[in-house]
């Protein structure tokens, strides 16, 4: 039997305004503003992407930004040379390069130590309103800063600031005391039918 077009439409409308209800009451429910812990890990690509899309976003609210790179350090980007040009964000890298190009455990500690502190002062300053720590799960996962220390830091940090984690293998305490995570998981990648990374894609 063929559906009458009338009727389809009825029905849809009629779903629309049941979702539109259950949408604003959820809404209406929302009545808290407070800073944001975010976490984007998981193997797939799009979690720094995702972190400086935000970065974008509170820009155009006028609002003080600031960036540490844990890790990645080796090679320039196309986000670093973007946002380097901006006052209104304090841009740090970091790192020397992945774990598998330093091959120096001590030497990587220290670096990570060093953008610690720098995130330290960040996060005891209400000015910034949004922070990245790009890449920090990665520092945390090999053990370079104490996750308690992190954690307290995050904690103690202005109750209006916002702050972006990435990284994979986000430790578990963290992600307990994140407002949103989001894991990006892996369904194809070009790397993996040897397409290098590219300008403006992965760099």
């Amino acid at each position: 039997m063929i559906e009458n077009a009338n009727d389809s439409s009825t029905r849809h409308q009629n779903r629309m305004q049941k979702k539109k209800a259950y949408i604003d009451k959820k809404i209406s429910e929302a009545d808290q503003d407070k800073g944001i812990l975010l976490i984007n890990t998981g193997n797939g690509k799009g979690k720094s992407s995702s972190a400086f899309g935000m970065l974008t976003r509170a820009l155009g609210h006028n609002m003080k930004v600031g960036v540490i790179q844990f890790i990645k350090g080796s090679y320039s980007t196309g986000e670093e040379a973007f946002f380097r040009r901006i006052p209104e964000v304090d841009y740090h890298v970091m790192g020397e390069g992945f774990t598998w190009e330093t091959q120096d455990q001590n030497r990587d500690i220290e670096a990570a130590t060093a953008a610690w502190k720098i995130a330290q002062n960040m996060l005891s300053d209400d000015s910034y309103k949004l922070i990245v720590l790009d890449e920090l799960n990665i520092a945390l996962k090999y053990q370079y800063i104490p996750l308690d220390v992190v954690i307290q830091d995050l904690e103690n940090r202005p109750q209006m600031q916002h702050v972006v984690i990435t990284g994979r293998a986000a430790p578990k305490e963290l992600i307990e005391i994140a407002d949103t995570v989001t894991e990006m998981n892996v369904v194809k990648h070009a790397f993996h039918d040897g397409i290098r990374a590219q300008k403006g894609i992965e760099l």
